[in-house]
């Protein structure tokens, strides 16, 4: 059984992650294209639903207390930004990969990086369009926020998951402590 300080550790590592995810950015209308969801899939498969969850609730809760984390600062100030929601869609989207992907396959990891980005953009696009509409009052519909918020990213979404579910199976095979933390 893996210790907890070393489960501490690994999600200090991928909240750490996830946060210079953020500073790695495209400008994209009222969002970035980021490297924050691949370092959420890696959390949820390499650590695990509970420890990859996890990993992303701290990113958050730091970047609530007002260190700049995110991509564009910090703060409790941030929710009222519209990309708020997809902060928060984190922590299920690395939970729900981090469990369908326990036990594994190729085909079952890609799968699941795909169910995660599912429940991600559930969370986010419901999120923005609601502070768009109410709080900025730009008449948005369905169809505008489809088209700011989710389909200019599906592509590199794509590069994300396959990147992913290729360097998660070569870190678990060559690090055995992934192995261990999942089990928990």
């Amino acid at each position: 059984m893996v210790s907890n300080t070393r489960a501490l550790a690994l999600t200090a590592l991928f909240s750490a992650l996830t946060a210079a995810g953020a500073f790695l950015k495209i400008p994209v209308g009222h969002s970035a294209i980021t490297l924050q969801f691949l370092f959420t899939a890696m959390a949820g498969l390499l650590l695990g639903c509970r420890w990859g969850a996890v990993s992303q609730a701290v990113y958050l809760a730091v970047g609530l207390a007002g260190v700049p984390v995110f991509t564009a600062g910090g703060g409790v100030g941030y929710v009222l930004q519209p990309t708020f929601g997809f902060l928060i869609g984190l922590i299920p989207c690395a939970w729900v990969i981090g469990y369908l992907s326990r036990k594994g396959g190729a085909c079952r990891t890609v799968l699941s990086c795909l169910a995660g980005l599912a429940v991600l953009y559930a969370v986010g696009l419901p999120y923005m369009a609601l502070i768009l509409r109410v709080y900025l009052h730009k008449p948005v519909g369905l169809f505008a926020v489809l088209g700011i918020g989710m389909l200019p990213f599906l592509p590199g979404d794509a590069v994300k998951i396959a990147a992913a579910a290729a360097i998660c199976p070569v870190l678990r095979r060559r690090l055995c402590i992934f192995d261990e933390l999942r089990r928990q």
